[in-house]
């Protein structure tokens, strides 16, 4: 049985549900998001809530049963409240600048990177004198969000002896001890 599944998502004001020929699209005081599910499923909007039902019991519906809640409860949450995530640049002259929907990195390579941000997403690039810089995008698609954060992470993953690279805020690295461990 998928508990998360069964759980119903709670509709907040200001957010329209529709629900046409295997396809939900969610619209919200951020924006409109669309998702096509599986005709297996069954999603009903009832009472300011949505209901989302399978009709066997099989592994395959069962596991599409707790993806396609999650997923719908996603574009919920995004279109009302909206997703943030914040990365790290760790390491000497690790710099980041924003250039209208241009990402402009310098992460040690002999030549800048330039990441073009889709236009869903709004990206600040912040550098205080003492910290890291640091990246914050926010948007209301948390697919493309987590795209986006993954893509630039992948420039230049954190390594584990020094800590140098793109790393999200408050995440813990497992750190190696060097050469001087083995005396």
């Amino acid at each position: 049985m998928s508990r998360v599944g069964n759980n119903p998502i709670v509709i907040p004001s200001g957010v329209e549900v529709k629900v046409n020929n295997g396809e939900v699209v969610v619209k919200g005081p951020k924006g409109e998001l669309t998702q096509p599910f599986d005709t297996a499923l069954e999603v009903a909007v009832e009472d300011n809530q949505i209901m989302v039902k399978r009709q066997t019991e099989s592994k395959d519906h069962k596991s599409k049963h707790g993806l396609y809640r999650a997923l719908i409860n996603n574009m919920v949450e995004g279109v009302s409240n909206g997703f943030k995530v914040q990365q790290e640049l760790v390491g000497v002259g690790y710099k980041a600048e924003v250039n209208g929907q241009i990402l402009e990195l310098n992460l040690g390579y002999s030549h800048n990177i330039y990441l073009q941000v889709p236009t869903e997403i709004s990206i600040t690039a912040e550098t205080l004198k003492g910290k890291n810089p640091t990246i914050t995008m926010e948007s209301y698609d948390k697919q493309l969000l987590g795209q986006v954060a993954a893509k630039i992470r992948s420039l230049r993953k954190p390594e584990p002896f020094k800590g140098k690279g793109v790393k999200f805020v408050g995440e813990e690295l497992r750190r190696k001890a060097g050469k001087s461990a083995a005396k």
